[in-house]
């Protein structure tokens, strides 16, 4: 009998992926989303899951109306980039997970896998939220009322993504032989994750999390190999053939701007994990993606 899985954030760009890796692996999905979710990316597999609107539902009501939910998955998440307010921020990162969490907990799910932020709490109150909502699931682990398994996830990349993101608006820009774009000098460095390598991962995770000695569990998940944001823009522009030109050094760094993260992979590896797509491949992937 195929487990059934609880997924937020299904219609964004990892959750769609994921989705479709979930169905792929004959999972049961639930899938929580508001009325007036774009649906855009999962219409065509919209008949092969169960959608419940947690705008005109009870948070409960999936745990109720089935059997034994084995996991849930929680992708969902407010980054503040959208004019949000602070309250908007903390309900969407910290408040309703809890909520979710309490729920899993109520119903005896087994395990419940949230995404975490490789960014300090310190920089932002988006990071700040995520880090609350991390620091409520490892005490109920500790209690052992669920296993709790947290993701660092680093920076993801691959079709289908926001060109708001500026890895993603920058291929745009590429193809289109924009003039110039002006970034800061780029040193900073950063772990570029593929999405078919994070899906493989959390997938991973899903079958190996009750088989742990320990309810709480945390990994990083990038390539594990951080390069300079000047490295990514010129192996964008190379694989690209775009004329752009950027100007380094035409802006500045932000504020405690981090100049270097990247991802730890020892506990993932220990489990038989390891990205399979390097930096230029899965850019080729990506680019394809936008003709």
């Amino acid at each position: 009998m195929s487990k059934t899985i609880l997924l937020t954030g299904a219609t964004g760009f990892l959750g769609n992926h994921l989705l479709r890796g979930l169905l792929d692996n004959d999972y049961q999905v639930i899938v929580l989303k508001r009325s007036f979710s774009n649906t855009t990316r999962i219409d065509d597999i919209l008949d092969k899951i169960n959608c419940y609107d947690i705008d005109q539902c009870e948070l409960e009501q999936p745990f109720r109306d089935f059997p034994k939910i084995d996991a849930v998955i929680h992708l969902a998440t407010v980054y503040g980039r959208k004019q949000e307010t602070l309250t908007e921020i903390f309900t969407g990162n910290t408040f309703f997970p809890v909520r979710l969490l309490q729920a899993a907990i109520d119903f005896k799910t087994d395990i419940f896998i949230n995404t975490d932020t490789s960014v300090a709490k310190s920089l932002s109150f988006y990071a700040l939220a995520k880090k609350q909502f991390k620091e409520w699931g490892e005490r109920l682990a500790y209690l052992e009322k669920i296993r709790f398994v947290n993701i660092i996830l680093e920076i993801m990349f691959g079709p289908n993504d926001d060109t708001y993101k500026f890895h993603n608006y920058v291929i745009e820009q590429c193809l289109n032989n924009i003039s110039q774009i002006e970034t800061t000098p780029g040193e900073q460095k950063r772990d570029f994750i593929y999405i078919k390598d994070v899906v493989s991962a959390y997938l991973l995770l899903l079958n190996k999390a009750s088989q742990q000695d320990s309810f709480y569990q945390e990994y990083e998940l990038g390539s594990g190999n951080a390069i300079s944001i000047r490295e990514y823009l010129e192996t964008v522009k190379e694989l690209t053939q775009s004329q752009t030109e950027f100007k380094f050094g035409a802006k500045s760094y932000r504020d405690h701007e981090v100049m270097f993260s990247e991802a730890n992979l020892s506990a993932l590896q220990k489990l038989g994990w390891s990205p399979q797509y390097r930096l230029k491949e899965g850019l080729q992937e990506t680019i394809r993606a936008f003709s």
